[in-house]
């Protein structure tokens, strides 16, 4: 399993927009073949903050899978134009410290 991890730091005051359009595009990347699961996390912190964590069967279901379909072209114009900056995502693996 993949672990992709992406901080999103969204335009401020926008927030509750870019909620219930995340909730709308989720629809798009839970379609997509070896998607596990996701969770976006808001931080108390910092309002505008988020951590979108998703879990993949393996790196090409996101990189090949995911981002070459029509459900990524849907996702990316709901939600693109709301980060400022744009959110670096990387992937992580567990490692087995048994």
């Amino acid at each position: 399993m993949i672990i992709e991890i992406a901080v999103l730091y969204v335009k401020l005051g926008q927030e509750n927009q870019f909620e219930s359009y995340f909730k709308l595009a989720s629809q798009y990347i839970s379609a997509i073949s070896g998607y596990i699961s996701h969770q976006l996390l808001k931080c108390l912190e910092q309002e505008n903050k988020y951590i979108l964590r998703v879990h993949w069967q393996n790196l090409e279901d996101y990189t090949i899978g995911f981002r070459q379909s029509p459900q990524y072209a849907k996702w990316k114009e709901l939600l693109h134009h709301y980060y400022e900056p744009f959110p670096v995502v990387e992937h992580y693996q567990e490692i087995n410290l048994t």
